[in-house]
């Protein structure tokens, strides 16, 4: 593999080159550390959108009409559409491409199906990466759709500068998606399917969430936006606010606000406490003997899980006083 070859590619913004190296970072390709490497000084001039929201909510088709809105403002767009794994090729199950194919006859459009592959939130782990390519050869404009994971979909956020939140009336995600992390990391929310019946209340329901929020005197309260991707409806008042959002940040000299960041790292906490403290807990003499005595009812669930936990708040509690 001539590394040199391809990144000289993805600047010039082929997109056989980029496609290759996109490729390499999916498959943890050992020439994938090299290529990112020497595309890290040529990034940070795209701006990331990410789209996210339940299953069947139009995230593909809103997606779909946003590249063509932003093409009419004369700007590149790069999506990177992250699916869920087939359980038998583990590539991308649905196939966005397939969705998108009168696009990429577009010289301006680049897209990119990527199967999630097992990481949670609705991202892939090599979508980051596939990103910094994208933002190397030139868009403008990189649109990630994710998985659809629904309210654990948080991990968008630190890889995009906008999240657009979509909802969609009669699916009953409103207030699973009001409730949950991912509504503190939405910066603009769009209705979508804004014809049927139901999306007065779900309009109604966004407002009264926001209401309860604290933005701060000088923090960014995200706008609702109704759309009918299907005929494009709402697209363009869209692509306002997320370039309105855009400006706010600029002018803030930010790249999250506080609200985003504590969002993103009580997200981070939970994710490494599951994968690193969790698996310590479980394998431990303690868990087996919370175990029997559960089993023996002279324990409940909550007092075992108390018991075992009891230890790392001792630790925490103590490390507070002293500091």
């Amino acid at each position: 593999m001539d590394v040199e070859a391809v990144v000289r590619g993805v600047l010039r913004g082929e997109k056989r080159a980029i496609a290759r190296a996109i490729s390499l970072i999916e498959d943890g390709a050992p020439e994938a550390e090299a290529i990112l490497s020497a595309l890290e000084p040529h990034t940070g001039r795209a701006y990331v959108v990410g789209v996210t929201g339940a299953t069947g909510s139009g995230k593909s088709t809103l997606i779909h009409k946003l590249v063509g809105a932003y093409r009419r403002r004369g700007l590149t767009v790069g999506v990177i559409a992250i699916d869920p794994s087939s359980p038998f090729s583990g590539g991308a199950f649905l196939g966005d491409r397939v969705r998108m194919q009168d696009l990429t006859l577009d010289e301006g459009v680049f897209i990119r199906s990527m199967a999630t592959r097992g990481s949670v939130g609705g991202i892939s782990d090599a979508a980051e990466g596939a990103v910094k390519v994208l933002d190397a050869a030139g868009f403008d404009r990189v649109l990630v759709e994710t998985a659809g994971a629904g309210q654990l979909d948080v991990g968008v956020a630190g890889l995009a500068n906008t999240v657009v939140l979509v909802l969609a009336p009669g699916l009953g995600d409103e207030i699973q998606a009001i409730k949950a992390g991912i509504m503190e990391i939405a910066d603009v929310l769009v209705v979508n399917k804004a014809d049927r019946p139901g999306a007065d209340e779900t309009v109604a329901d966004l407002v009264s969430a926001l209401e309860i929020e604290d933005y701060g005197p000088s923090g960014w309260v995200p706008p609702i936006v109704r759309t009918v991707a299907l005929t494009g409806e709402g697209v363009e008042e869209l692509v306002e606010q997320i370039e309105r959002h855009r400006a706010f940040m600029a002018k803030s000299g930010l790249r999250f606000t506080e609200k985003k960041v504590r969002a993103m790292l009580v997200e981070a906490i939970k994710r490494a406490l599951t994968s690193d403290i969790v698996p310590l807990i479980t394998k431990s003499a303690k868990f087996d003997g919370a175990v029997k005595m559960i089993m023996s009812g002279r324990l409940t669930v909550g007092a075992g899980a108390d018991l075992l936990l009891a230890p790392l708040k001792r630790f925490l509690r103590d490390r507070h006083v002293s500091a």
